[in-house]
């Protein structure tokens, strides 16, 4: 495949002011994205992420290493790299409060060369779309935050550029508007010829639209995975097991040890405990536990997983490739 963005050994320094002690926060960062794909670029807080996504941005500038979009290296050319790119950055929405929801569409296509005359009819199209015809005369201001990160996002679109980047859309929205705006971007993905890269936290975002995820830890990448991929693996080690009457005390004491994060469900007629093993020989040590008193097993069977458990498996510091 074609690649749109080539990040390539990038590095990140920054120093504290108080103690002026050096931290890293990108170390030899590598990785492709490709023409039409839909990239997810995750990782924990402090994880070096926000500043990798500032980089591709042309908001920082790397100590080492290059980034190059669509073949022109950012810190060589910056401002011709950057007609190729848009972006919705977290806390900073890149619309003009004073407009219109109309303004400030047709007002930032003018800013990248376009005429209102151009740009009608995919103003139009956006504005229901987004779901924002009843509101394209109203000020931005008096908008929602699910709006105003609606209008923000339509704004990236209507740029036209190769690549666009989102950066935590879903972001402080409640759970409506969440959904409603990542059924819009499922439709966008699909009628979009354009690379998309989304940054967030919201797991379900990553499962639903993303074709690949980039993890960074500490760092570094520690993952660079098709997601389909990435759910397969992590499935062969996710099991519930049904029993045929409740632990011991002991039992549990010893469940929980071993595996804090599992569900343990006490019901009537059964109960139930559901794991994702760490590693697979960790069934045996499972079982030894429910052998302990010769608890009844009626069934063992391997269950389906989302993709927050996997990237919680991940950022704990375990690489698909190192568990492989």
């Amino acid at each position: 495949m074609e690649k749109i963005i080539e990040v390539n050994g990038i590095h990140k320094t920054y120093v504290k002011r108080k103690t002026k002690e050096k931290v890293t926060a990108v170390n030899d960062i590598s990785f492709d994205v490709h023409r039409g794909e839909v990239l997810g670029l995750l990782g924990p807080n402090g994880a070096g992420k926000t500043s990798t996504i500032k980089m591709i941005c042309g908001l920082l500038q790397s100590d080492q290493g290059s980034i190059l979009i669509n073949g022109l290296d950012i810190q060589k050319k910056r401002l011709k790299a950057l007609r190729h790119i848009s972006a919705v950055l977290e806390g900073n929405r890149n619309l003009y409060w004073r407009l219109t929801v109309r303004e400030n569409l047709e007002y930032f296509a003018g800013n990248r060369g376009l005429s209102r005359k151009e740009v009608h009819a995919q103003v139009d199209k956006l504005l229901g779309q987004f779901h924002l015809k009843e509101k394209e005369n109203e000020l931005v201001n008096g908008l929602s935050r699910g709006m105003q990160q609606k209008l923000a996002i339509a704004v990236a679109l209507l740029a036209n550029t190769d690549v666009i980047l989102l950066d935590e859309p879903t972001l402080g929205l409640d759970v409506e508007i969440s959904y409603e705006l990542r059924e819009i971007l499922k439709t966008v993905v699909k009628e979009e010829d354009r690379t998309i890269i989304i940054s967030s936290h919201d797991m379900p975002v990553v499962q639903e639209l993303c074709d690949r995820t980039i993890i960074i830890n500490k760092g570094t990448v520690v993952v660079d995975e098709n997601v389909e991929n990435s759910l397969r693996f992590f499935e062969t080690r996710a099991y519930s097991i049904k029993l045929g009457e409740p632990l011991s005390r002991e039992q549990e004491k010893r469940l929980f040890r071993k595996f804090p994060l599992c569900n343990y469900k006490k019901q009537q007629k059964q109960t139930i405990v559901e794991v994702n093993l760490d590693r697979s020989e960790d069934i045996y040590e499972l079982i030894d536990i429910f052998k302990e008193v010769e608890t009844i097993i009626d069934s063992i069977d391997r269950t389906s997983i989302d993709f927050e458990q996997v990237f919680m498996q991940i950022v704990k510091g375990e690489s698909i490739y190192e568990m492989a």
